[in-house]
């Protein structure tokens, strides 16, 4: 598979795919990693997802972003979606109800970003948000949740591998707007740095909205499960399909 650093709207990207020379996609898929993590730390994700799903290679195009913001962490610049309180840094226990409740202080810079990135693919491939994929892990989960439900078009999907809720209160009206949405969600449940009962709180909200929530726990800790990406190949592979 092909990939290419550029810039598309706010933010630094990698776009991979093994389409065609010249061809156009039929479905795009952003995916934001996590705090921490290396803007190239999910990049591996495209082709094992299309080696699950070859249906996928030759019509699917891949967009891993970079996070905008540094965070100060043990002397280091740490990149990031949003900026996240000490305890939850240092692994300290957290006021689970706070976390959830709290908008997280970066993440309207976090979204704005995101935001002109999709409107950059969109026109760059010619297809509505109704063709692209929303996605990422942990932190970047929580970001693109955060745009799926506040776009002007909903998106073709959203992918939540081990993310949590936060901006609750702002979350629910909007999340009533998205009645349909397919949402892919998983999470593990020894996961000890976004607690389980953080993704039931997610899902629940979600779903009451009528959003059409796949839930996958899995005995694992803060991770990307076989399995969950098994589900994600197959995810995508319908939302390919789906005209």
């Amino acid at each position: 598979m092909r990939s290419v650093r550029t810039r598309l709207g706010e933010l630094d990207a990698y776009v991979v795919d093994a389409l065609p020379e010249g061809a156009n996609p039929e479905l795009v898929v952003v995916l934001c990693h996590g705090f921490g993590a290396p803007p190239t730390d999910l990049v591996p994700l495209a082709p094992e997802l299309v080696a699950l799903k070859p249906e996928l290679g030759p019509k699917v195009r891949f967009v891993f972003p970079t996070a905008p913001l540094k965070q100060e962490m043990m002397g280091q610049r740490i990149p990031a979606w949003f900026h996240l309180p000490p305890e939850v840094l240092m692994g300290q226990e957290r006021d689970w109800d706070e976390f959830a409740a709290s908008t997280p202080e970066g993440l309207a810079q976090a979204r704005r970003g995101v935001m002109s990135l999709v409107s950059a693919l969109s026109a760059a491939t010619n297809l509505p948000y109704g063709r692209i994929v929303l996605g990422g892990f942990s932190q970047g989960a929580m970001v693109t949740t955060d745009v799926a439900l506040r776009l002007e078009e909903a998106p073709a999907g959203l992918c939540i591998l081990s993310g949590a809720l936060i901006s609750q209160d702002e979350w629910k009206p909007r999340a009533e707007k998205r009645k349909g949405l397919p949402v892919l969600q998983s999470h593990g449940r020894v996961d000890n740095i976004l607690a389980f009962q953080q993704a039931e709180r997610l899902r629940d909200l979600l779903s009451n909205a009528g959003l059409s929530v796949e839930f996958i726990p899995f005995n694992g800790p803060h991770t990307i499960a076989p399995e969950a990406l098994e589900r994600m190949a197959e995810f995508l592979h319908h939302r390919l399909e789906k005209r």
